[in-house]
């Protein structure tokens, strides 16, 4: 995300477990687990430590121990949270593998690794009865939502708590915003723009040691099958802003182009550095969505609202909400919220009071959207909401060489991979 007129805590995504007949009135420690230890995951454990005053840390898990190491260090530095980092040893996994031995130690799970895994550690988390705190985007591909959607469904059966990272969806101001706009604001919503305009982005180059895995892992954000390319991992914020307004309904077709015009090195993977893709509603009304990552340039992200008797403004910078409409004109001036505390914060008021959140639907729909826009981009064709949300490409089984149909082969840090292509509009075909 960007800077904001707010001070929001920088940090890694996590994800919350716990099962819902264990607490009552706030009195039981809940044990949380961190899987993905970068930056965001980070962060967000901060922030879990921060949502209830009755929790500890107790088990973390990363790809790279290196990682991991300096999360812990970090947070067992950062005084509002330090009494609560109780990680032993012991409870320090490192590999593929290790988001299973976490999720068996804790009650409340944090899900903040490269996308690509999101769907396989929910699957788990939620089978072993965990609330989840899960950051976005939840897959790369489809079959990676049709399996989020499963757990999800799974999770309101087993009344747990499912959370997402879609951060803005718990900003005060955009939910003023947005309430405003349902309630008639700005008339019917016409036209949508989702901007992320933003700098270039950090790589990986790769070192004379390292095998493939290592060099994707290191590297991961570069790399479709892992990241899902930016217009999933990070564009997908304002594309699920857009999908709010429209009250959760989805284009039923998109048609769009992209392609790397600046950021071309091989230590950029695969990714593309631009997007532009036009989305269709059944009701005639379109959304225009446009990303760039280019050094050196200017910055927006934001989302803007065309209706019949007006328009509305929503952006993270100051005086960055805003409605024009024939009935009058309003900005936002009310209290600002830390969204990223704010979804930990009613994780764990769910978990105690046992009602459980679900965010299941929107964190899996709003990512598929933003997959959606990307296989339009990189095939070249028009691709339907049914053509996303049933295609059979498999994004890690095509960096392994196995067709979707195939199991999947053993997988260690020794595993050769597939140099994935960029993807040439009219070429690449839809699967």
């Amino acid at each position: 995300m960007s800077a904001s007129r707010r001070q929001f805590l920088a940090a890694s995504a996590v994800a919350a477990a716990a099962a819902p007949s264990l607490f009552a009135a706030g009195d039981d420690v809940l044990k949380v687990g961190l899987i993905g230890c970068g930056d965001r995951g980070t962060g967000a454990a901060v922030n879990a430590l921060q949502a209830d005053k009755n929790v500890k840390l107790v088990a973390m898990a990363d790809a790279f121990a290196d990682r991991l190491d300096k999360s812990l260090e970090n947070l067992s530095k950062k005084e509002s949270v330090a009494a609560k980092v109780d990680v032993k040893p012991d409870a320090k996994f490192v590999g593929f593998d290790a988001y299973q031995k976490v999720i068996e130690r804790c009650d409340v799970v944090l899900l903040t690794t490269p996308p690509q895994f999101r769907p396989l550690h929910l699957k788990a988390a939620v089978e072993a009865g965990k609330h989840v705190f899960a950051e976005k985007p939840v897959a790369v591909d489809a079959p990676g939502v049709r399996s989020v959607l499963d757990s999800c469904e799974a999770a309101k059966k087993k009344n747990l708590s499912i959370v997402s990272g879609l951060c803005l969806r718990y900003d005060s101001g955009f939910k003023e915003s947005v309430k405003r706009i349902h309630g008639g604001a700005i008339g019917d919503v016409v036209t949508l723009f989702a901007n992320d305009y933003r700098g270039g982005r950090w790589e990986k180059k790769r070192q004379p040691d390292w095998t493939d895995v290592t060099y994707h892992m290191r590297n991961w954000y570069n790399f479709t099958w892992l990241s899902g390319d930016f217009n999933v991992e990070q564009h997908v914020h304002f594309l699920d802003v857009c999908a709010w307004v429209m009250q959760d309904k989805y284009p039923t077709k998109a048609i769009g182009m992209g392609g790397r015009s600046v950021l071309s090195g091989p230590e950029y993977g695969n990714i593309y550095d631009h997007f532009s893709v036009v989305y269709e509603y059944a009701n005639g009304a379109r959304l225009v969505s446009n990303t760039r990552q280019h050094p050196k340039t200017k910055g927006d992200m934001s989302a803007r609202v065309l209706g019949t008797r007006g328009n509305a403004l929503l952006s993270e910078r100051t005086n960055g909400l805003t409605i024009k409409s024939d009935k009058e004109d309003w900005v936002y001036e009310g209290p600002f919220n830390q969204m990223y505390q704010q979804e930990h914060d009613e994780l764990f008021a769910s978990i105690r009071a046992k009602k459980p959140i679900n965010n299941g639907a929107y964190m899996s729909h709003s990512t598929l959207l933003a997959i959606m826009g990307r296989m339009a981009a990189y095939t070249g064709q028009e691709i339907t909401w049914k053509m996303a949300l049933d295609s059979k490409e498999d994004l890690f089984k095509g960096v392994l060489g196995t067709k979707a149909e195939d199991p999947l082969p053993a997988f260690d840090w020794q595993t050769k991979l597939l140099h994935p292509p960029v993807s040439v509009p009219g070429v690449a075909k839809y699967s």
